[in-house]
């Protein structure tokens, strides 16, 4: 119950510090504690049967990577520890396991959500596990380490701080499994005694820091998508697109008609039909669309009279941002293409 009470109280506090999640993007590092819950079978000959633990501590470290999409790539060394006090059909039991070891984990954020960021993964790796004066019955195994393969299943969420940046504080649950056998010889005349079946349940609060991160802009109201008037007859017009969209909506194809039809009252040697996006997605994924906009856009002007031959398209990806932003970022006013007279 105080650890519960405790992660309550963790939570609300977070509360009023929280931003919009975003993904993350390059390097992170992790760390928490919390408590686990440990089944293990044992069986030395004489008796046999699950060996009831107590809740004792557990703690992580990590170092991953964001691809900036939501997945990360994640390396975590881990500790866990559990008395235990009998065995599930009757005889008295008793010592100690201190299990450690490490992980790969790969994770999926939950991107853009209010307050949280939920997120999913699962990990293999290897786990240690050191009995310490283990007694089943009235036979006691002898103090070794043994290892074996692991595999766990994560589910959690992450609370991001406005205040600073890249940190937020985690909370997750790890159903942590440790297949096969392992022996352990026994002492003064003991048999010895094998366990198997280890399945952990693990509950752990934490900090994580993302390098890099830069403050989320204050949330904005899609801008209308009119065209710069600078002159009578406007020689600039920006198309405004939906996120990860190329199709044009009524009103941009007002403007690209707009500007179809000014271009033939000035004199001018060519369109540039700029493409660009936001920093949300990969560069080389931004790169793409900001070509296939610019692409939709000409296509349009050609519908409208320009001759092919006077249109130039350049897709510039996420770079030349109207509202510079941080990486990953759904910023309406980046998600554009610019149409200029020359």
């Amino acid at each position: 119950m105080k650890f519960r009470s405790a992660l309550a109280a963790a939570t609300i506090l977070a509360l009023p510090l929280a931003a919009t999640a975003q993904p993350i993007t390059g390097m992170y590092i992790g760390g928490a504690a919390g408590g686990n819950f440990l089944n293990e079978h044992a069986n030395n000959g004489t008796n046999s049967g699950t060996l009831d633990s107590n809740i004792g501590p557990a703690g992580a470290l990590s170092l991953g990577y964001g691809l900036g999409n939501g997945l990360r790539l994640e390396l975590e060394g881990d500790y866990r520890e559990n008395g235990f006090n009998n065995l599930s059909n009757g005889p008295k039991a008793g010592g100690n396991e201190q299990k450690y070891g490490t992980m790969f984990n790969v994770l999926y954020d939950f991107v853009n959500v209010p307050y949280v960021q939920p997120y999913i993964g699962a990990g293999v790796g290897y786990q240690w596990a050191k009995e310490s004066n283990l007694r089943v019955g009235a036979n006691t195994a002898a103090t070794a380490t043994v290892g074996n393969a692991a595999y766990q299943g994560i589910v959690g969420a992450a609370m991001p701080f406005s205040s600073v940046p890249g940190l937020a504080l985690t909370a997750d649950y790890r159903f942590m499994a440790v297949p096969g056998d392992r022996n352990y010889g026994g002492t003064a005349g003991s048999p010895p005694t094998k366990l198997g079946s280890d399945y952990n349940h693990t509950v752990l609060v934490g900090l994580r820091y993302a390098f890099g991160s830069a403050p989320a802009p204050a949330p904005v109201s899609a801008p209308a998508p009119i065209a710069a008037a600078p002159s009578p007859v406007s020689r600039s017009y920006i198309v405004f697109f939906d996120w990860d969209k190329a199709d044009l909506t009524d009103r941009a194809r007002q403007i690209v008609s707009e500007a179809a039809a000014n271009s033939t009252k000035v004199q001018y040697t060519k369109l540039e039909v700029n493409g660009y996006t936001d920093s949300s997605g990969t560069q080389a994924y931004n790169q793409g669309l900001s070509v296939r906009r610019a692409q939709a856009v000409a296509a349009e002007l050609v519908k409208d009279g320009v001759p092919k031959s006077a249109i130039a398209i350049e897709g510039f990806g996420e770079t030349h941002p109207l509202v510079p932003t941080g990486a990953g970022v759904r910023e309406p006013q980046n998600r554009r293409v610019e149409i200029v007279i020359k």
